[in-house]
């Protein structure tokens, strides 16, 4: 039975919403000869991320994509408690701990994480999504694991990596970090400390299986130590004037543009909330020194408004009105002008013919 052949017939199962079906089909391909490993990462992982795409196309519903999300977590389940028999499972090579870094709740990636790793013959504690960096600390001093494994999506949870990733080396426990926030070169990973990367949980486990030294337990390092730029204090001051930032901006959006004035509760409010998405991941451009992380943002949340019909350049007018009330910060200016050209590369219509 073919990888691909179970891929297309689980992302129909899951897009119908049939748990049942999506269960007996992984099942049933144990059961025809593939790997448990392989239905975890070369078939539930690659639906997974179709569900997203799709629902960033608008070809499928909110709902839609939290149902599917909610089977393919239950089907990861559904393999995972077949392996009753201790008998079954292979030697325990050691003890780990899988935690998605703090407000990070997209745990998907990491739950695909402690699957394998358990298959691979380790004892894992899978934390699951936001655990507080101080709750991961004391879990730590409890059970002593050989590394933590951080996750994390979402390039705005970037700084409470870095405080995560210090904290857990200044308890004598080595850090990889995996997960997009990090980078698809894992540059993130190590400019923030860590004392490894993974692209995957594949490359995780064979990585884990080569060795990770312990560090010395030390002080925390302070946040300059690995990121020498943030003592302009342009990451701090925009980050402790979002609240302030963010309903501003808003008013501003309203005295240039009139139809925002028109605007009704929900639509100021989803406004609002897009104005402190893009606040978030300037802030995190700001923290990393890094333009893509903005850039990046700004050109995927355009093509969704486009998907759903609502214009990129609006994405521009909030840009321009955000730059307006920084004009004493040179970074985050610099920032805000590369992601207006990227919107602009992007999005601009094409001459007429």
């Amino acid at each position: 039975m073919r990888t691909g052949d179970v891929r297309a017939e689980l992302w129909s199962a899951v897009i119908d919403g049939d748990e049942y079906a999506a269960v007996d089909l992984l099942h049933a391909a144990l059961g025809k000869g593939l790997d448990e490993e392989s239905l975890l990462l070369d078939v539930i992982a690659p639906v997974q991320h179709r569900v997203g795409s799709e629902w960033a196309a608008d070809r499928i519903t909110v709902a839609q994509e939290h149902a599917a999300t909610a089977i393919n977590e239950r089907a990861m389940a559904a393999l995972a408690h077949r392996r009753t028999s201790p008998g079954q499972r292979p030697p325990e090579r050691g003890r780990l701990t899988v935690s998605c870094v703090d407000g990070e709740w997209h745990a998907f990636p990491a739950r695909l994480l402690a699957e394998t790793l358990r298959l691979r013959g380790w004892q894992v504690d899978f934390l699951g999504a936001r655990t507080p960096t101080a709750h991961l600390i004391a879990h730590l001093h409890h059970t002593d694991p050989d590394a933590v494994l951080l996750s994390s999506s979402l390039p705005v949870h970037l700084p409470a990596a870095h405080t995560a990733i210090t904290a857990c080396q200044a308890v004598g426990v080595p850090v990889m970090a995996g997960g997009r926030a990090f980078g698809a070169d894992g540059r993130h990973a190590l400019a923030l400390g860590a004392d490894q990367w993974a692209p995957d949980a594949r490359g995780a486990a064979t990585a884990l299986e080569a060795g990770l030294t312990r560090p010395t337990p030390a002080a925390i390092r302070q946040v300059t130590d690995d990121l020498p730029h943030l003592a302009d204090q342009e990451y701090t001051l925009v980050t402790q004037s979002r609240a302030r930032l963010v309903t501003r901006t808003l008013a501003d959006l309203a005295e240039r543009f009139p139809a925002v004035r028109a605007y009704d509760e929900a639509q100021r409010e989803r406004t609002a909330e897009d104005i402190a998405h893009i606040v978030d991941f300037l802030a995190a451009a700001l923290y990393t020194d890094d333009a893509d992380v903005f850039t990046d943002f700004l050109v995927w949340t355009a093509d969704v408004l486009t998907a759903r019909k609502v214009p990129a350049p609006a994405l521009t007018a909030g840009l321009d009105v955000i730059a307006a009330r920084l004009p004493d910060f040179p970074r985050a200016l610099a920032l805000l002008e590369q992601g207006a050209a990227a919107l602009h590369a992007r999005h601009v219509p094409g001459p007429r013919t």
